[in-house]
């Protein structure tokens, strides 16, 4: 393919039509907003590039079920997701005391709370900043695996709550759900990191992690 790239769901066409090409240009069209999704719902490069891997692969064998009633973009989320969700799943078996997917008594109080992460706060020293961030994502690992996916999607990658909702195969009250219980589920885990506690600045959007360069991810 040369010159100008056709859309989205052009890409799928000629792919499903036998283009050597297509799906190659869709994932690079794509890629790094799935992988970001992978890595923060995961916090692991290997397991974020293996769940993208066989996402990918799925979309790739799978290209013919897609009937183009929802975007390219959303199809190839949704796969992501359940392919993070099934993997956060198997690893939230091994935590001996899961969080429950039930509001507390401080749901209402911190229904407002933001994903804390790492800022640009010239104040700051870098290794507070180091520590910040590993607070987060040691944080954000204690949590379901569905409220945890839910904040990623709308807390950190911008998404809308209805798509969110989309992405999940769930109602938007759920997706809602999800994230105030998990954002209340998340600030006592925060420690001296959470608001009001001895250290503060920890509700900024984390920034996107980079790409692991020793893994491709195509």
């Amino acid at each position: 393919m040369r010159g100008e790239q056709p859309d989205d769901r052009t890409l799928v066409q000629r792919h499903v039509a036998g283009d050597a090409e297509a799906f190659g240009w869709l994932v690079a069209r794509h890629r790094d907003r799935l992988w970001a999704v992978a890595l923060r719902t995961l916090h692991d490069p290997d397991e974020a590039a293996d769940a993208l891997q066989d996402a990918l692969v799925s979309a790739f064998r799978r290209a013919e079920s897609y009937r183009g009633d929802a975007a390219v973009t959303t199809w190839l989320h949704r796969i992501v997701v359940n392919a993070c969700l099934d993997r956060a799943r198997r690893q939230s078996v091994r935590r001996t005391e899961p969080l429950a997917d039930e509001p507390d008594q401080a749901h209402e109080h911190t229904r407002r709370a933001q994903i804390p992460a790492t800022t640009s706060d010239a104040v700051e020293t870098l290794a507070e900043q180091s520590a910040r961030r590993d607070a987060v994502l040691a944080a954000l690992r204690a949590l379901p695996p569905e409220q945890r996916t839910a904040l990623v999607l709308v807390d950190m990658e911008g998404y809308s709550v209805q798509e969110a909702a989309d992405l999940m195969d769930c109602p938007t009250g759920t997706v809602k759900s999800r994230c105030s219980r998990g954002r209340a589920n998340l600030l006592p885990l925060l420690g001296a990191w959470a608001p009001g506690g001895h250290r503060v600045g920890v509700t900024e959007p984390l920034s996107t992690p980079g790409r692991p360069t020793d893994k491709e991810v195509t």
